[in-house]
């Protein structure tokens, strides 16, 4: 066998080319080691340069001569002032080279040159789009041979990576987010921002002029924006805006029922039923009771539905069509003070009736009841009990009913625009480099979260039978106006409608020698309630 013949070529060796025998096969042996370990870190490395499938809702741009699709280093706009995003290069600055770069490309149009660094060089994007990219800035960030600056910088986008990877839903993690938050490596990052002079760097605020005014004494402040017209309750956009920098957004004193994201992004649904409810109430010292009594009603699957359906079995005379086109005539309601807590649900359902709003309204504006249900179980209230009654009589209806369907071209998460980061920078300018208020924590969403499936949805029934609030009052509707529906795109033909009545439980005058007349694009009717 082999083994005997190098057993007798063995003994016929001195001891001197024994020992060279085993030296060689060592070396070898080595060689072939070092081979295997370096095709294992050539695999690894392969893998981790491996960015993964980007997930739905992240964003891509589309680049380059070939058209590759790359992740969208904006972000959402969720990171904080001391980054700017370029358009056109798709791509992240840090601290003072954000400052730079954001004078140039506003000044003259084109796209701005990233700085010469090595931090530059390890993520091409700024962000750490893969595995490897992620793990080359953290061993520079963590290096104490490094140039001070280039350490910020790279200390700088790490946080901001991991802070905007803890704001998504998981479904829209991404392999290397999904690392950086539950490897233990990368747990604690070194911070070199340890002087007063590092601040300078961090800090940003560069606005664009287009944005700014000069006041009579000399100082530079926003352009002022225009409070939402009244005649036009459904110009979602405007509102938006307004809602963005005057509501403070995700604290708790708030416009309750409008869901905002950790990217200061605000939902269609939301913002048309917050819109529609303050509609239907006359300005008071009670609007704000009579606004939970119509959200209180909106949030529960089926029941406005149910409401027409017994009118029109009781009136099958007097058909219930719905209003629908550009200009919608709304009757608001209007309680004495000393009566506001007496509206009841059966008084919400007669106005909403004889205003006659569309069924499919109702069913729109359900998210934001959820929202304000999910809003008033994050604070202390004195009504909590109810909105737990309502909650189970919630859960109950989607049982049957199911969720609301949306009026589509009103649904989804309104993008915050240029000019509204602008504001938010300008107007937390003299905070923590806007931070998001971790009090306020709890009334934020995250980024690619459904509102409608929150943890309101995994709550179980607490009663049996369902509540019934409120008395008997007397209800007075004021005037009816003609409110502009046209900028949020109001329907322009003619829905589906159930047989029903204007209701005569509201005993209120047709108005008489009504005129009309216009108001700011709109038309409004007046007459003798």
């Amino acid at each position: 066998s082999s083994s005997e013949v190098e057993e007798e070529e063995e003994e016929g060796k001195t001891p001197a080319q024994r020992f060279q025998h085993v030296q060689r096969n060592k070396k070898l042996a080595k060689k072939k080691a070092n081979r295997a370990q370096a095709a294992a870190a050539l695999t690894h490395r392969a893998q981790n340069k491996f960015s993964g499938r980007i997930p739905d809702g992240l964003g891509v741009k589309i680049w380059g001569p070939l058209d590759v699709e790359r992740l969208n280093s904006c972000f959402r706009g969720a990171f904080r002032p001391s980054f700017y995003y370029s358009y056109r290069t798709n791509t992240v600055f840090v601290g003072a080279d954000a400052n730079r770069a954001a004078a140039f490309e506003f000044g003259s149009g084109h796209a701005a040159d990233p700085p010469r660094t090595m931090v530059y060089k390890f993520v091409h994007r700024r962000f750490p789009c893969n595995p490897y990219e992620l793990e080359r800035l953290y061993k520079y960030c963590a290096n104490p041979h490094v140039p001070h600056r280039d350490c910020i910088v790279a200390f700088m986008l790490l946080i901001e990576m991991r802070s905007f990877a803890q704001h998504l839903d998981t479904s829209l993690q991404d392999r290397t987010m999904r690392l950086l938050l539950d490897d233990p490596a990368y747990r604690d990052i070194p911070n070199p921002i340890t002087r007063p002079e590092d601040m300078a760097f961090v800090e940003r605020l560069h606005i664009p002029t287009r944005y700014l005014r000069t006041k009579d004494d000399g100082m530079t402040a926003l352009r002022v924006m225009r409070a939402p017209d009244p005649k036009k309750p459904f110009d979602l956009e405007q509102l938006a805006q307004y809602a963005l920098i005057y509501g403070r957004p995700g604290l708790e004193n708030t416009w309750q029922g409008i869901a905002v994201d950790f990217a200061y992004r605000m939902h269609w649904r939301t913002l048309f039923g917050f819109a529609l409810c303050r509609a239907l109430c006359a300005n008071s010292a009670g609007k704000t009771t009579l606004v939970r009594r119509f959200v209180l009603v909106m949030v529960r699957p089926g029941l406005y539905r149910e409401a027409v359906a017994a009118y029109a079995a009781a009136n099958p005379t007097r058909p219930f069509v719905a209003q629908y086109g550009a200009d919608v005539e709304i009757c608001q309601v209007h309680v004495p003070d000393d009566q506001v807590r007496n509206f009841s649900d059966d008084d919400v359902l007669r106005v909403l009736i004889h205003n006659r709003i569309l069924l499919d309204w109702v069913d729109h504006a359900y998210t934001y009841g959820v929202v304000y249900l999910e809003q008033q179980f994050h604070q202390p209230t004195m009504s909590l009990d109810v909105f737990r009654d309502v909650n189970d009589e919630r859960l109950q209806r989607l049982s049957v009913y199911g969720t609301p369907p949306a009026i589509p071209h009103w649904d989804g998460w309104r993008e915050i625009s240029e000019e509204d980061r602008y504001r938010l920078l300008f107007k937390r300018a003299d905070k923590v480099a806007a931070q998001i208020d971790t009090e306020g924590v709890g009334l934020y969403y995250y980024i690619g979260m459904d509102p409608n499936v929150g943890p309101l949805w995994k709550r179980t029934p607490a009663h049996g039978t369902m509540p019934v609030v409120g008395s008997a009052i007397n209800v007075a509707l004021t005037n009816s106006v003609m409110v502009d529906a046209t900028a949020a795109e109001g329907l322009s033909t003619p829905p589906k409608t159930e047989s029903a009545p204007q209701p005569p439980a509201i005993n209120i005058a047709q108005p008489e020698a009504a005129t009309t007349t216009a108001a700011g694009g709109s038309r409004t009717t007046t007459g003798t309630g």
